[in-house]
């Protein structure tokens, strides 16, 4: 009979690779992704291996695994390190993925985030939001503007989240927080309760259903500074799939109320560097002014992307005007660019027109 690997094998290994994300499958090798690239071992895994390896990460209720296909939850191996966990059924067999959680929180500048995201971190109240899709560093961006508020800033900060990723401890801000199936049963609930508990900022990880939206809105438009997440694309799509999850009959109102609460739309992508040493985030960002609430009320949606490449000098810009700067500045390459962009074909003008702008 095989001998189950242990779990700090392949802990062990993702660390030393830099891996972000390990995944465990029935009848796979072991897979670690690395700078956005996967790399797999040789060794094959059975579905004793999986079982034994999800039995020495969790050891709590399994009813969602059984009944609902996946569970969601956290684990610290014995050297500190955190990971976020996701078992899941796969063609009837079980799969684990592995997210690896920085232990300390990076600072928006070592991020390489615009400052227009720094000035966030400074809003007392109103909806800001962190898109994009599964890996492109959305959480991490979260918690580091979390993390500038609560060394600044003599706040209450509650978060509510599936799971817990990063733990923050109290600097000047006073926190809490919360985790679904420990701390409170969904995430509507958790939500209209936060409002009874007096936060200044209230961080809920995902905008996952309309009861979460619409109490999300509400506590941003009574005075709460309101940051959460979609996995969206872009900060066109962000608004129009907020509005969108309302009934007809209700969007009308969302638009108001969004027009008048929406601070900022943040949508990131992680493009893979020149070097090939790792990623950078290009970073398209919609702020609040009186036409894109304008646009947003009057459902012009299609044209807050214009609203967004005329604002550069306020912090606004497309996610190719992003990758032009990127370029600019050889964090990663022309042909790369082109690859990601909305519009290939303009990156290269882009750059001609910042570079005049710069007086190059």
């Amino acid at each position: 009979m095989t001998q189950t690997p242990p779990l700090s094998k392949f802990l062990s290994r993702a660390l030393s690779l830099g891996a972000s994300d390990i995944h465990l499958s029935t009848g796979q090798p072991a897979a670690y992704r690395v700078h956005g690239q996967l790399q797999k071992d040789e060794e094959i895994l059975s579905a004793n291996n999986l079982e034994a390896l999800l039995a020495s990460l969790w050891n709590g209720n399994m009813n969602p695994l059984i009944d609902e296909g996946s569970i969601d939850f956290c684990y610290s191996s014995d050297d500190g390190n955190r990971y976020r966990v996701n078992a899941y059924r796969s063609m009837n067999t079980l799969a684990l993925a592995l997210r690896y959680l920085e232990n300390n929180f990076t600072n928006l500048q070592d991020l390489h985030l615009p400052t227009a995201i720094n000035d966030l971190a400074q809003a007392h109240s109103g909806l800001v939001l962190v898109c994009g899709a599964t890996g492109s560093g959305k959480s991490t961006t979260l918690a580091a503007m979390l993390n500038q508020i609560n060394e600044q800033r003599a706040v209450h900060m509650l978060t509510i989240e599936d799971p817990v990723e990063f733990i923050h401890q109290p600097k000047k801000a006073v926190i809490h927080q919360r985790e679904l199936g420990q701390d409170f049963i969904d995430f509507p609930h958790a939500v209209r309760a936060a409002l009874r508990e007096d936060p200044d900022v209230l961080m809920v990880g995902e905008m996952r259903d309309i009861e979460t939206i619409r109490a999300a809105l509400t506590a941003a438009e009574t005075g709460h500074l309101v940051f959460s997440t979609l996995h969206t694309n872009d900060a066109v799509s962000s608004v129009e799939r907020l509005i969108g999850a309302f009934p007809g009959n209700e969007q009308d109102m969302c638009r108001i109320r969004l027009s008048r609460c929406l601070r900022a739309v943040i949508a990131q992508r992680l493009i893979p560097t020149s070097n090939g040493l790792g990623r950078v985030p290009a970073v398209e960002i919609l702020l609040e002014n009186s036409a894109v609430s304008n646009l947003i009320e009057n459902d012009k949606t299609r044209q807050l992307y214009s609203a967004i490449e005329s604002n550069r000098k306020t912090g606004m810009q497309t996610l190719d005007q992003a990758l032009a700067d990127l370029v600019s500045n050889r964090w990663i390459t022309l042909e790369t660019a082109q690859g990601c962009a909305k519009h290939p074909q303009s990156i290269s003008k882009l750059m001609s027109q910042a570079g005049s702008q710069n007086g190059h």
